[in-house]
């Protein structure tokens, strides 16, 4: 465990509303509606007021669930440092699924947005005692002697408390040890059941603890929030870390659509850049590839000089597009398209992968992008984890397990669970599969419960053959799957390439066909594609874009 004071989790917030009282924290974005540290110090500690006058003991569950926004992020720093035990509900949840987690985790209290309370009933809830906005922390529902017990009285007793106003020598915090549980987040993987990951408050710092050691975040840094905050890296990382440094977040509770996402990168001008692949790679294959397969480019670029000149504008346009500041793109979630990868390579654009999962919250590996080795997650973070491969095969990928600060504690009430995720001396087992070469750099292969095995027992890899399906002509997204002993591929198409080219169903079948063919030579033989089946639709993803794969499987056999 970390063991030096400024390490500790509750006391690291105590440090920074002090130091950083009079700069902007939080902002709504597209909103007049900013908070300062000292503000958000203050609205901290009304919450904690409310926590004691609805009988919150340490350890207690506080739940959370909605869009980004200031009171998110009040409500989450509110709960920790109250002793409490945060559980963020992704806002995607159906309501049905977010009872099941708010009973599992035994919540009392329920900070949530009026439109998605709509899906609940107060006696379905069976340990939650009161319902608050996440607007404005007007009560929505309550039971009992929570009736009376309202955000407005706690706020009134603050101030009578605090006559002559709440400053930065007034925030004291409780004393608790970094050992104690400071959140449940409930997964939501592809295989379809959700687990509550137990995560102590030394991950979390040890996660902060990285990002203000490398200077990821510092005084006066700016970051655009777009991931969900109940999701860990975004959480880790563009929250936890930038508040603890004193820098100011400007959160987007909208869809982030690109257009969305664009203008505010030009307003706010982020300093560091959080996203998934899937962002940079709709702008290489929408906006980038048509851009060099023009005739004159496509020829300019075999051309010696001239092709770094082209190279150039096209790096120069890329990071203006993104607000002109930022140091560099950390990508996570899910690997970078290979193709993608090596063309940001090739122009020496500033990005990087890292890899991390919920159960390390999250961060597991991370290079600079100047050190980074391309098609890489990163070295292991220093000092803070280590990690072995499980039962290598002859070329040295096997199942990748971690140990280290970050590791949760386990799955809440569920110790089978607990006891297949750990190995007998206390190894996570990630479920990916992967090698770490001679530098230390951690290269991953695909999903343990995804490989698929050949005709000859040869391992199958579906996310690497996916990634050169997707770079085809009309796919927008594909699944591979496994037909007795052949490989079938779902293809999502994309509807506005198709519709910009005018082709009807025969002519975009035909059009996958000639994929099939152009992806097949691609591929060793033990990886072929024997058919592509259109699917009409986007494929169900989890919040970090990861195909829900169980849902699509028994559609190769129809």
């Amino acid at each position: 465990m970390l063991t030096n004071p400024e390490d500790n989790l509750i006391k690291i917030y105590e440090r920074s509303f002090r130091e950083h009282w009079t700069l902007p924290a939080l902002t709504d974005y597209g909103t007049p509606n900013t908070l300062t540290y000292g503000d958000l110090a203050t609205h901290v500690a009304c919450l904690h007021q409310l926590f004691h006058l609805c009988g919150i003991e340490p350890g207690d569950r506080i739940a959370v669930m909605g869009r980004n926004n200031c009171n998110w992020i009040t409500v989450y720093l509110a709960s920790v440092t109250y002793g409490a035990v945060i559980v963020p509900i992704l806002q995607d949840f159906k309501a049905n699924d977010a009872l099941h987690l708010l009973n599992h985790s035994e919540s009392k209290l329920f900070f949530v947005t009026e439109l998605i309370w709509e899906g609940f009933e107060l006696e379905d809830l069976e340990t939650v005692q009161a319902v608050y906005s996440l607007t404005d922390f007007h009560i929505i529902a309550s039971r009992g002697e929570h009736k009376e017990i309202t955000y407005d009285d706690a706020v009134q007793q603050h101030k009578q408390q605090y006559p002559n106003g709440y400053m930065a020598d007034d925030v004291h915090y409780i004393e608790r040890s970094n050992a104690e549980l400071a959140s449940i987040n409930y997964t939501s993987g592809t295989t379809g059941f959700s687990k509550g990951v137990l995560t102590p408050a030394n991950a979390l710092a040890g996660n902060i603890h990285f990002g203000l050691s490398t200077k990821l975040v510092y005084p006066g840094c700016r970051h655009v929030v777009f991931l969900p905050l109940a999701h860990a890296y975004g959480c880790a990382i563009d929250f936890l870390c930038v508040l603890a440094a004193g820098g100011h977040s400007y959160l987007i509770g909208r869809t982030p659509s690109p257009k969305i996402l664009l203008q505010a990168f030009a307003e706010v001008k982020p300093t560091l850049i959080l996203t998934v692949p899937l962002i940079l790679e709709k702008i290489y294959k929408k906006q980038i590839v048509p851009q060099i397969s023009k005739a004159p480019i496509s020829w300019v670029l075999r051309v010696p000089f001239l092709d770094e000149i082209v190279l150039g504008k096209i790096r120069e346009q890329l990071i203006n597009a993104f607000g002109g500041c930022f140091e560099q793109i950390i990508i996570g979630g899910a690997p970078l398209n290979a193709d993608v990868e090596a063309f940001l390579r090739k122009i020496k654009f500033p990005v990087t992968v890292g890899y991390g999962m919920t159960e390390c919250a999250p961060l597991i590996s991370y290079a600079h992008w100047e050190e980074y080795k391309p098609f890489s997650c990163g070295r292991l973070l220093p000092g803070l984890m280590e990690a072995k491969i499980d039962r290598p095969n002859k070329e040295g990928v096997g199942e990748v397990l971690v140990k280290g600060e970050n590791v949760m504690q386990g799955y809440y009430k569920n110790p089978q669970a607990t006891r297949e995720v750990f190995t007998k001396d206390g190894w996570l087992k990630t479920g990916d599969l992967g090698y770490i070469d001679e530098d230390g750099f951690l290269f991953l292969k695909g999903r343990n419960k995804t490989m698929l095995l050949g005709p000859s027992g040869q391992n199958i890899y579906p996310e690497e053959i996916e990634a050169k399906l997707n770079n085809l002509p009309y796919v927008m997204e594909s699944i591979v799957l496994q037909h007795e002993d052949h490989l079938v591929a779902l293809v999502c198409p994309d509807y506005e390439a198709v519709d910009a080219n005018h082709l009807n169903r025969s002519e975009l079948e035909l059009a996958m066909e000639e994929n099939r063919k152009a992806l097949n030579e691609m591929l060793a033989n033990y990886e072929q594609v024997t058919k592509i089946k259109l699917y009409p639709h986007e494929f169900e993803k989890t919040p970090k874009r990861s195909i829900k794969r169980f849902l699509y499987t028994s559609m190769v056999n129809e």
